[in-house]
């Protein structure tokens, strides 16, 4: 299974965004998508997730003395699974995240920079919650939350859609001397709307 340093990378997390929910594209159509990136990296990053089978191949074509190939994402294998999380330390965990964080404020960024992004008539949203739950009941959460966002995958453009990117971050809220925030209440949207 893949490491986090693999998937985490800013550009093949970029890449991987860029699939998810694309079908297919061809290099050419990711660096249309992205850029910002430059061909060799972007090439070279392609390479690297479709050699580690997080990506695969669907079809080839000549073009021009050439081989275009158009590449999707093989979502099973574009997670990081419980044993290599485990073995992470909490300095690997913090670079993990800050190319989470990074890639999620890039995404952003470019939204807003389009003429044409209007956040609050496109429903943009980013909020916090935080619910008290047992481990087996945050395994559960998380099976949850995970197929929701899986029921809603494999539909693609058209008909009207609009790409959406859903971005999730679930870690407990433990505080010294006790097991978790004091008040003993659940929020719901906490931060902006």
């Amino acid at each position: 299974m893949p490491t986090a340093n693999l998937l985490l990378h800013p550009v093949r997390m970029r890449i991987l965004q860029t699939l998810l929910g694309a079908g297919e594209l061809t290099t050419a159509q990711l660096r249309d998508r992205l850029p910002d990136v430059p061909p060799a990296s972007m090439y070279r990053h392609v390479a690297t997730l479709a050699q580690a089978g997080i990506i695969e191949v669907v079809r080839e074509r000549p073009v021009r003395g050439t081989v275009e190939r158009s590449y999707r994402v093989r979502q099973e294998q574009a997670v990081v699974d419980d044993d290599a999380r485990t073995a992470m330390t909490k300095d690997d965990h913090r670079d993990a995240f800050a190319a989470f964080t990074g890639a999620l404020m890039s995404d952003f960024e470019r939204y807003l920079a389009r003429d044409d992004a209007e956040p609050a008539r496109e429903g943009v949203l980013y909020r916090q919650g935080a619910v008290w739950v047992t481990d087996d009941e945050f395994a559960a959460l998380v099976q949850e939350l995970e197929a929701v966002v899986a029921r809603r995958t494999h539909a693609g453009p058209g008909d009207g859609r609009t790409r959406h990117i859903v971005s999730l971050v679930l870690h407990p809220d433990k505080v010294a001397g006790g097991d978790s925030a004091e008040d003993g209440g659940v929020e719901h949207g906490r931060g902006q709307d």
